[in-house]
C-alpha cells in the first residue's frame, strides 16, 4: 500500500507542475511560473522517495539526494512570492 502512496505523490505532483505550466503559458501571470518550479522540484523529490523507499534495499538511503530538490522548490516559491508582492 505504501507504495501506491509514494507513486501517487509523485504523479500528483507531476501533474500538478504541467497544470501550472499551462496556466503560466496561457495567462502569463508570474506566481504561476514560480508554483510550477516548485512543483518541479517537489516532483523530483517524490520520484527519488519512490526509489527510496521502494526499489531499493533498506541500507541505501537516498535521503541526501532527494532533500535538495524540495528545498530549491520550496525556496523557489518563497521567492516568487516575495518578489510578487513588491
Amino acid at each position: 500500500m505504501a507504495e501506491a502512496v509514494y507513486a501517487l505523490c509523485g504523479v500528483t505532483s507531476i501533474l500538478c507542475a504541467i497544470l501550472l505550466l499551462r496556466g503560466w503559458r496561457n495567462t502569463r501571470a508570474p506566481l504561476l511560473f514560480w508554483a510550477s518550479l516548485c512543483f518541479i522540484g517537489l516532483a523530483i523529490d517524490n520520484i527519488i522517495a519512490f526509489i527510496d523507499f521502494v526499489l531499493t534495499p533498506p541500507e541505501v538511503d537516498l535521503f541526501w539526494y532527494r532533500t535538495p530538490f524540495a528545498l530549491a522548490g520550496m525556496l523557489v516559491l518563497v521567492y516568487g512570492l516575495i518578489r510578487e508582492t513588491r
